[in-house]
């Protein structure tokens, strides 16, 4: 098994930032962009893997009293991650995703995943300051 972990802080409120990670119909406007999110009935989804050309059954659970999201293939039990969103006060969060890849063959490589964390923690975070800065215009 491998693991990777990534940690970003954002100038937005905890609530804010879980609220724009775990809208799922939002969801492609910061995952990596090889990868595309169906929601059929909640907590299933499929995943689609633009890098395999295929979709995966996958779940999606999000937890709004601990500020967390987890995720996971079905089937296959290939990988697993979550998403954190604590609270530092000040009005800033820190955000912090984990991967779990159980499979080498499932896994890109270190450098691929932590490129991908934070290119999506990045993205996030310009979709968190565009959804506040809607709120308050």
């Amino acid at each position: 098994m491998t693991e990777y972990e990534r940690s970003r802080t954002m100038p937005a409120l905890p609530e804010h930032v879980f609220d724009q990670a775990a809208d799922v119909g939002q969801l492609d406007a910061w995952l990596p962009r090889e990868l595309h999110i169906d929601a059929g009935e909640l907590p299933a989804v499929t995943v689609h893997e633009d890098r395999t050309d295929q979709d995966v059954s996958a779940l999606l659970r999000a937890q709004k009293d601990q500020m967390r999201l987890e995720w996971g293939t079905r089937e296959q039990g290939s990988y697993t991650g979550w998403l954190q969103v604590a609270g530092m006060g000040t009005g800033t969060s820190e955000v912090t995703v984990h991967l779990s890849f159980f499979e080498d063959s499932h896994d890109p490589g270190e450098q691929a995943v932590h490129s991908a964390l934070d290119n999506s923690l990045e993205r996030l975070e310009e979709q968190v300051r565009l959804r506040v800065d809607n709120a308050a215009g």
